[in-house]
């Protein structure tokens, strides 16, 4: 997750509306405790979820919605 946040550029209100475009909800506070370093006390690992949900929010960042299926 920190790789692609580089990768991107983005910033936490960047992260935070992309993975609102999957309905997932994520405070800043929880988002920077996946950013600081494995020896800070206040330290999250980034889950399978959040990755995921990150993931998914970035295709229909860069490509769009899928379109409706009639």
């Amino acid at each position: 997750m920190k790789k692609l946040r580089v990768a991107m550029k983005f910033t936490d209100d960047d992260i935070i509306n992309v993975l609102k475009l999957v309905d997932f909800r994520i405070t800043k506070t929880e988002l920077s405790a996946i950013f600081r370093s494995e020896d800070h006390p206040n330290f999250k690992p980034c889950g399978d979820q959040i990755l995921r949900n990150f993931l998914n929010g970035l295709i229909i960042h860069n490509r769009g919605p899928k379109p409706a299926k009639d």
